[in-house]
This record gives C-alpha cells, sequence and structure tokens, in this order.
C-alpha cells in the first residue's frame, strides 16, 4: 500500500510552502494507524527555480512517529543533497 501527501497543491515554481526562519515542524494526522516504510522529498531542480537557487531546500530532515498517547518513535534522519536528484527517496525502520 502506498500513501502519498502533497503538502500544497500548486506546485509551480517559486509557489513554495514556506516556512519562517530556518526550521520548520509539519504534523500529519491520519484516521488510522500506519506505518510508513519510506519518505519521499521533492524539491524543485536548480535550473528551474526562478532564482537560480535552491538553497531554501529541506536539508536535515527527522521524521518521527507518534502514538494515540503522543508517545515519539525516531522513524530516520536523513539530509537532502540539494547536488542530487530532485526526487529522492529515504528509507525508514521498520
Amino acid at each position: 500500500i502506498a500513501v502519498a501527501f502533497c503538502l500544497q497543491t500548486d506546485l509551480t515554481p517559486g509557489q513554495c510552502w514556506p516556512f519562517q526562519g530556518s526550521q520548520g515542524h509539519v504534523v500529519i494526522k491520519l484516521p488510522a494507524p500506519v506505518w510508513p516504510t519510506a519518505l519521499t522529498v521533492q524539491h524543485i531542480a536548480k535550473a528551474k527555480s526562478p532564482s537560480g537557487s535552491v538553497s531554501s531546500a529541506p536539508k536535515d530532515i527527522a521524521v518521527l512517529g507518534l502514538d494515540d498517547d503522543g508517545d515519539a518513535t525516531l522513524l530516520g534522519t536523513f539530509v537532502y543533497d540539494i547536488e542530487g536528484e530532485v526526487l529522492q527517496l529515504f528509507p525508514l525502520k521498520v
């Protein structure tokens, strides 16, 4: 089973989902328990960036799972490589 989330529907270059400052957090609550096996992160390519830069791309990423009691389990930490492919897959701990 694959579950995909898009945090924003407008994926036009320059129409990002910005965070204020250098850090941000996203919480996604699902209607039923799941155990994800991977995280995919996609960011615009330098060649398509209106500024010619991708310095705003996420870099250090931590994924945590929360149970019904709010207890967190670290599922993985990753570094998004801005020099790599625009779509990067990171396996999570299962």
